[in-house]
């Protein structure tokens, strides 16, 4: 049984022991899980290989077929689930009990109870790993911060790293974009590190006046029109920040959905909160506890597909992004202030 403390989790992706063939990367800090996957599937020196877990509960049998399989351009590979649940539990017991595989498997779930037989099944195996991912608070998502930044080639100072950990709400994912930029700006890189100064942070950091990508999702899942059209005011013409800006909405509709799903079987908010706290910054619980009061579940999946939608179209059209970012942000906003 290998059930990973967070201490420990580390070394445990890093340096990949052979004899396990399955990990399950949970927890409510989803961005977290999967850069961990990430590194696992770095130290490997494999590539991605996606499984829809709808797939697996069609045919369980599929998912230990795959990991036994040669790639058939050479090197190694990750088979890599997400979003991961119970419907792949089946095909976790078929993988664990066939003969050792070419490739392990990653899955990446959201939050898992303990009664979870997906999550049981990982925690007593010898060949499987189970890691919880909780968002970090305080010091532990400074030393984050920290630690991303040593991967970027860039050495923080404690104080910068609050300030990025604060700015970017703790979420592992938007601190790796911002020190990304950070990185490139500095001329940084794990060969040839840089230390992170203010001026840097104050030239190109998520403080500075283009505003917090974070924040202009919670503003319009808020309903707050009024911050919500400043901020918007704020982003450079160009709209260079529309893509991380609707990726950070999608993070934040995949935090809320579970939750509000919990509430509409009948769960009261408050002991929804209190569990799903863990997810959540904790300078966020309030507006959290504001957006899940606001939104439906079923809204917030069609949320989900139109932002899902509009990144694809940034990504590979020629439409205004500015323009496209706001009035998506604005519509979101316009019916988040009719659910009062």
């Amino acid at each position: 049984m290998t059930v990973v403390k967070k201490g420990a989790i580390a070394r445990w992706v890093d340096q990949p022991e052979a004899g396990i063939r399955f990990y399950l990367l949970f927890g409510p800090d989803v961005a977290q899980s999967r850069a961990l996957g990430t590194r696992l599937v770095s130290a490997l020196g494999a590539n991605r290989f996606m499984i829809i877990s709808n797939s697996i509960k069609a045919d369980p049998a599929a998912l230990a077929d795959e990991a036994g399989a040669l790639s058939l351009f050479g090197g190694k590979r990750v088979i890599w689930i997400e979003p991961a649940g119970e419907e792949i539990a089946d095909g976790v017991t078929a993988l664990l009990e066939a003969p050792a595989p070419e490739n392990p498997v990653v899955a990446i779930a959201g939050d898992l109870k303990k009664s979870s037989g997906l999550r049981k099944l990982a925690e007593a195996s010898p060949a499987a790993l189970a890691f919880a991912a909780y968002l970090p608070e305080g010091q532990d998502a400074d030393r984050m911060v920290i630690d991303v930044g040593r991967r970027h080639g860039l050495k923080i100072a404690p104080a910068l790293a609050a300030r990025i950990a604060a700015s970017c709400g703790a979420d592992q994912a938007l601190v790796a974009q911002e020190l990304e930029k950070l990185a490139l700006y500095c001329d940084a890189s794990p060969n040839s590190p840089r230390e992170l100064d203010s001026e840097a942070m104050d030239a190109v950091g998520a403080l500075q006046a283009e505003g917090n990508f974070l924040r202009l999702a919670d503003l319009a899942l808020g309903g707050d029109l009024a911050a919500l059209l400043d901020e918007l005011g704020r982003l450079s013409p160009g709209g260079s920040e529309a893509i991380p800006v609707m990726r950070s909405l999608q993070r934040r509709l995949l935090m809320l959905a579970p939750a509000r799903a919990r509430i509409e079987r009948g769960e009261s908010p408050a002991s929804v909160l209190a569990t799903f706290g863990r997810a959540m910054f904790w300078k966020d619980k309030d507006a959290i506890a504001k957006m899940l009061g606001r939104w439906t579940a079923a809204d917030l999946a069609t949320a989900a597909e139109r932002s899902g939608k509009l990144e694809r179209q940034l990504i590979f059209s020629d439409a205004p992004a500015a323009e496209s970012l706001g009035e998506e942000l604005l519509a979101v906003g316009r019916a988040a202030s009719r659910r009062r």
